[in-house]
């Protein structure tokens, strides 16, 4: 994105069609999505999701969403793929990488890898 307003117009458009994947309850599964990825760290418990403050603190509706409401995976899946990639200020992709080495301190290659 070169701009904010840019950058805004497309989370918009997102949000807007990860709305739709969402059939049966979905007004109550995309504010339970907002939830969980505006929570830091793992959700255990409902209690410590950010639920807006019309939805309480895990009513029935979100059990009810979370029981009966369907996600359209292959239009969510299209969507994921519509997004434009990151890129820098010189065009170039932007990516994240995990290098942390996965954890085998009895790996025979690799003895004693950790972090």
């Amino acid at each position: 994105m070169t701009d904010k307003a840019e950058a805004i117009d497309v989370l918009a458009e997102f949000r807007e069609q990860l709305y739709r994947c969402m059939t049966p309850r979905a007004d109550a599964l995309f504010e339970l999505t907002e939830a969980l990825l505006c929570t830091d760290g793992p959700v255990k418990r409902w209690s410590g999701c950010h639920l807006p403050r019309s939805a309480g603190a895990a009513t029935a509706p979100m059990y009810n969403a979370l029981n009966h409401g369907r996600t359209d995976v292959e239009v969510l899946c299209r969507c994921l793929a519509g997004l434009p990639l990151p890129r820098a200020a010189d065009g170039r992709l932007v990516l994240a990488v995990d290098v942390s080495p996965w954890l085998r301190p009895d790996g025979k290659c690799s003895p004693q890898r950790s972090f």
